[in-house]
């Protein structure tokens, strides 16, 4: 999960960033997000980051439950930039969005055509361009056993099956990154995923909430055993 050499450089980075607020959608750096766009803001937002950088913030309402048409967000998202597209019969977008870094929001702008822009900030998240092998230490950090003993309950108890073998042959950053970002946890498991400040304490926090979950289902089912 190199850096894409088309990513633009962090000093070329746009101060003025287009936001895609969704409750439990994680986009993570080098991580592929698919999106089907079909709004009409949406539709110009995508438009607009074509005929530009291409680059899009993922943010997460802080309250999923919202209906409001502009939710208040969390303070930070991922910018990813749009690296695959095609349109639809029906006119809709389907786009992949590849995570570039990590940004906070400084401000909220005034908005265009209908989608939201805020000051994006990315000082803070210098290390997101760094694949973690150009580190010159391990992968990731990554308590490997450990994550494949908890993967094993989790996905019994989601009722998914895995290939193990592609899992085994998986590096661990894009590993990590693309469990927390299709694993169904919580819209605020997932923000704490993304505010994790390096891939060895996300990792880390992965195997505590796959952990946890099991737990949770393991006391679920003790308690249903017992009402029965």
């Amino acid at each position: 999960m190199s850096r894409n050499p088309i990513d633009p450089s962090p000093d070329r980075f746009p101060r003025q960033l287009p936001i895609f607020p969704l409750a439990g959608v994680l986009l993570l750096p080098r991580g592929r997000l698919p999106l089907n766009i079909f709004e009409p803001r949406y539709l110009a937002m995508v438009e607009d980051a074509l005929a530009g950088d291409r680059m899009i913030g993922m943010v997460q309402p802080t309250d999923p439950a919202c209906r409001l048409r502009e939710p208040a967000v969390y303070g930070t998202g991922c910018a990813g930039r749009i690296t695959s597209f095609a349109e639809t019969e029906d006119g809709r977008y389907i786009i992949t969005l590849t995570g570039v870094s990590r940004f906070a929001i400084m401000r909220e702008l005034e908005g265009q055509r209908g989608y939201r822009r805020v000051a994006a900030d990315w000082d803070r998240f210098s290390g997101d361009l760094i694949d973690p092998l150009e580190r010159g230490g391990a992968d990731g950090g990554l308590d490997r056993v450990r994550l494949l003993a908890g993967l094993k309950g989790y996905f019994k108890m989601q009722g998914l099956s895995v290939d193990w073998k592609a899992i085994d042959g998986t590096p661990d950053e894009r590993l990590v990154t693309s469990l927390a970002m299709i694993c169904p946890f919580s819209p605020s498991e997932k923000q704490a995923l993304l505010e994790t400040p390096d891939l060895p304490e996300r990792a880390k926090l992965l195997i505590a909430l796959v952990e946890m979950a099991i737990l949770d289902g393991h006391e679920g089912d003790g308690g249903n055993a017992l009402r029965h």
